[in-house]
């Protein structure tokens, strides 16, 4: 791909001002739809098990394209699904340590930690406990990434909607978390916050 990983972008500090709010949403919204189709589209579901900036490829136009399918698993209704516990640290499901049983949901626990790093800038490290458990506890500046500058009122707030919808998706409970068909969904509203209001966790300070 042209522009090479997400992770090597975010973490170059010319080549990530590059990616600017717009183009960060465009990211989100296309890691979204590509799990959104792995998991509802295809039979049987595949569950990609390594979602993170590494496996994220930019093209020429900066649209995500998810990689690197390697561990990835096919589930089958008559197996039980388990497997050992592989994938990114930092972005590795909660419950796969002692349940070793690989949903759907464990793709959508990564998708939501790659999508606070893209708008973070990087991996968030101990704010992903914080914004699942105490999002009131995490302001809006803690979040952003602060080599773009500070975003217009419209766009601050698709990306707040992000940042919540992200949240949801970091809950201890697998069944609790929203599934990626529904995420994909929702970011391709028009506009994408007009339903923000009936999702967990509802709020946060801004500033």
């Amino acid at each position: 791909m042209e522009n090479g990983s997400l992770s090597s972008i975010l973490s170059n500090e010319v080549e990530s001002k590059k990616l600017d709010w717009i183009k960060r949403v465009n990211i989100v919204k296309g890691v979204a739809c590509a799990l959104s189709y792995m998991h509802h589209d295809c039979s049987p579901p595949v569950v990609h098990r390594d979602i993170s900036s590494n496996n994220v490829l930019l093209d020429s136009a900066f649209e995500a394209c998810v990689s690197d399918f390697g561990i990835a698993k096919i589930l089958k209704p008559d197996s039980s699904n388990c497997t050992a516990l592989a994938g990114t640290y930092g972005y590795v499901a909660p419950e796969l340590a002692y349940t070793m049983k690989v949903t759907e949901m464990c793709d959508v626990y990564s998708f939501g930690v790659l999508a606070l790093e893209v708008i973070k800038g990087k991996h968030l490290g101990e704010y992903i406990t914080l914004l699942a458990n105490s999002p009131r506890d995490v302001h809006l500046s803690d979040l952003l990434d602060e080599r773009l500058p500070y975003p217009e009122d419209d766009v601050k707030e698709v990306l707040i909607f992000i940042i919540k919808l992200a949240s949801s998706c970091l809950l201890e409970t697998p069944k609790s978390r929203p599934t990626m068909q529904f995420i994909s969904h929702m970011l391709s509203m028009d506009p994408p916050f007009s339903q923000i209001g009936s999702m967990k966790p509802k709020s946060f300070p801004e500033m």
